[in-house]
């Protein structure tokens, strides 16, 4: 789930290199040993575990390397043959797996998605417009995602495909369909459930027979697929010595399939044209159509993000600076990262998988070698040197443009933006890659960072909406240059409340909800984020989280921005339940954190998991902080310990502990199937 996790989950991107790091990449005279060097960069400096790599050209492997450690306990290296979660990049699988019936002439991809998913419904009359290509350019006006129970440890669930479509029968979208594009990793499920329902098979089927098989690839599978999970390059987590069980990303259609560099970059020629016994020329080329362009989109310069069907970039810098056309496709899961980039037109690929790290480094990472290859075949003169930037000279700024002074907000959070003496004040953009700042006024309606590297504007689009557009120039010491231009931030309008509403929201600002249906399985206990939502509410503009508050109980998504984000928006809805305030969101239902007692503060207790398979959350206070706490948990269950900053102390699933000292305060969370009970002991 490209940029995820970004985030997602990912799965906030912030990239800070771990140490001192050296400007560029040596200087060796083969491309093997600058492919080398730059992973190594990684591993060393950047949080990667391991980097597989691989490069085809003209259907011939002319590199195929990896560094780092496929175990650290064994201190066994990684090799050709170690698979890896490719992440997002399996949005490539479903769309030509998709691609494939429409050659076959059971799809129509500008048909309504309801001609093929008859069962498919939502809360809004728009959704019979939907059609499967607005699924693979994410023009569907879908809010986004929905995460529950998405990435589990060793636990191949299917439930998050299986109730999507019943979560989606009471939501509605977000724009009307085809209006703009923005990253929707839940398009994409619906595409796998579409190849399902045209083909008969199940989605790990159809790809192992029409895609898999054909190709001769043995290593590209799915969690639902059977083959020896030891050949899964090991992951760890940031704050954790032991390594993680293995990772399944049961979005399988968004981003659950395994694969190699090798085989993936071999899939690749499936992608450029090469087997028109798998995807006939006229659906290659028609997933490469600039289908960004259809919508609402920031201005037409260099990019990394420029969505055609199923790629997240049919454009992509600096490639084009070259008048080179190549594509591009990220994905990252928790713990796993990848991208695929083709050249058509010079009949190269390559593919680059990390344990740990990010696509984008992946991405750059491939960048670089691939201009490399292209300066040593002669088909470009001399690779660019990265950009140099100076500090800005302010300039005196035009005082109509203190008039986009205002408030703005992006999917979970709103702000105030203040233009005055030709200076603002911006908050960390790009998921975290470009810090906090001040940004000055610089002439030709831009204001720049105090480095040189990134530039705002205010846009004024043909829907009347006002974006803030980022352009921005990342650097990463020994890895290279990408560009990012995107609309960060809308304007938004005073939204009046009346005195009971808010009165209402104003009493919840600042409160947190506790997830109840998360499976004890999922990698989220890791990242609290996920699982904890905190409420900020803006009362006197009328906001909560971004979302624009209606009554007392219900808010709604406001944000429509294209590119990236405005994907993964959400509704608030609260009720009561057993006399609890609950937080539903995205399907999911969380506790209200003055609802949760606190654990007993005894020797010995117990608790059991409820008919409804909802966790179990407790406080942890002064009878119970500081002791040690040992479960006896079923074989299904588990539990997780947080301490009073929302930070994971103990995660039973993934570190097998026998004991846990608690925190002063906090909570504990347990988890498992109806009716599991738990032994506990404190000392």
């Amino acid at each position: 789930m490209k940029k995820l996790i970004s985030l997602l989950c990912t799965a906030v991107l912030v990239i800070t290199p771990l140490a001192d790091v050296s400007a560029e990449a040596n200087n060796s005279s083969t491309i093997e040993a600058r492919a080398e060097q730059i992973a190594k960069e990684m591993v060393q400096n950047y949080g990667v575990t391991s980097v597989q790599y691989a490069i085809m050209d003209e259907g011939e492997y002319i590199l195929s390397d990896s560094v780092g450690l496929h175990d650290k306990a064994s201190q066994k290296p990684i090799d050709k043959d170690s698979m890896y979660g490719i992440g997002s990049v399996s949005k490539m699988v479903v769309t030509a797996a998709a691609m494939k019936l429409v050659d076959s002439g059971k799809v129509d991809l500008d048909e309504p998605l309801t001609s093929y998913i008859k069962d498919f419904k939502m809360a809004d009359a728009r959704y019979t417009q939907i059609t499967p290509r607005m699924l693979m350019n994410h023009s569907s006006g879908l809010y986004g995602t929905h995460y529950g129970n998405s990435m589990l440890f060793e636990d191949n669930d299917t439930r998050n495909h299986d109730e999507l479509l019943l979560k989606l029968q009471s939501e509605k979208l977000k724009s009307k369909p085809g209006a703009y594009s923005v990253y929707a990793n839940d398009g994409f499920q619906l595409l796998e459930i579409l190849v399902e329902r045209v083909s008969g098979l199940s989605y790990s089927e159809y790809i192992a027979k029409f895609i898999s098989e054909p190709l001769k690839l043995e290593s590209t599978k799915t969690p639902l697929d059977s083959f020896d999970r030891a050949q899964l390059s090991e992951t760890y987590w940031p704050t954790l010595e032991m390594k993680m069980p293995t990772e399944n990303a049961n979005i399988i259609g968004t981003g659950g399939v395994y694969s190699t560099a090798e085989e993936l970059s071999q899939f690749g020629e499936v992608l450029m044209g090469n087997r028109p016994d798998i995807l006939s020329e006229s659906a290659v080329k028609a997933m490469q159509s600039h289908e960004y362009r259809k919508g609402i989109w920031v201005s037409d310069e260099q990019n990394t993000i420029n969505y055609g069907l199923g790629w997240d970039a049919v454009d992509l810098a600096p490639f084009s600076d070259y008048g080179i056309t190549a594509l591009a496709k990220g994905g990252d899961t928790m713990l796993y990262h990848a991208v695929l980039i083709t050249i058509p037109e010079h009949d190269i690929s390559m593919a680059v998988l990390s344990s740990g790290g990010s696509s984008v480094y992946n991405q750059m990472f491939a960048s670089k070698v691939l201009l490399d290859v292209l300066e040593d075949q002669g088909i470009i003169d001399d690779v660019q040197p990265d950009q140099k930037f100076s500090p800005p000279v302010k300039v005196k700024m035009p005082t109509e443009l203190s008039e986009y002074s205002g408030l703005y907000g992006t999917v979970g959070e709103t702000l105030d933006i203040t233009i005055k003496d030709g200076e603002m004040q911006l908050p960390a953009l790009l998921g975290g890659i470009i810090p906090e700042q001040k940004y000055v006024y610089t002439g030709d309606e831009h204001f720049t960072s105090a480095d040189g590297s990134v530039k705002a504007s205010f846009v004024k689009e043909r829907n009347d909406k006002v974006y803030v557009k980022v352009q921005g120039m990342i650097t990463l010491p020994g890895i290279g240059q990408t560009v990012m231009n995107t609309y960060d931030y809308q304007k938004l309008d005073h939204n009046a409340l009346d005195a009971a509403t808010k009165e209402k929201w104003t009493a919840r600002d600042g409160s947190k909800y506790y997830a109840l249906d998360e499976k004890i399985t999922s990698i989220f206990y890791l990242l609290p984020s996920m699982l904890i939502k905190n409420l900020s509410v803006d009362a006197k503009n009328g906001y909560a989280n971004g979302t624009q508050i209606m009554d007392a109980n219900n808010a709604e998504n406001i944000a429509e921005i294209p590119v990236m984000n405005g994907r993964d928006a959400f509704d608030l809805q609260f009720y009561t339940k057993n006399g609890a305030e609950i937080l539903l969101q995205d399907g999911q239902e969380y506790i209200a954190e003055d609802a949760i007692t606190p654990i007993f503060g005894g020797k010995k207790g117990i608790t059991t998991i409820p008919a409804n398979g909802q966790a179990r959350w407790y406080a942890i206070d002064a009878r119970s902080g500081n002791k040690s706490i040992t479960v006896d948990s079923p074989k299904t269950g588990g539990y997780a310990v947080y301490n009073d900053k929302g930070e994971m102390v103990d995660f039973s699933v993934a570190t097998n502990q026998e004991s846990t000292k608690l925190p002063k305060s906090g909570f504990i969370v347990f988890g498992g199937d109806a009716g599991d009970v738990f032994q506990i002991q404190l000392k």
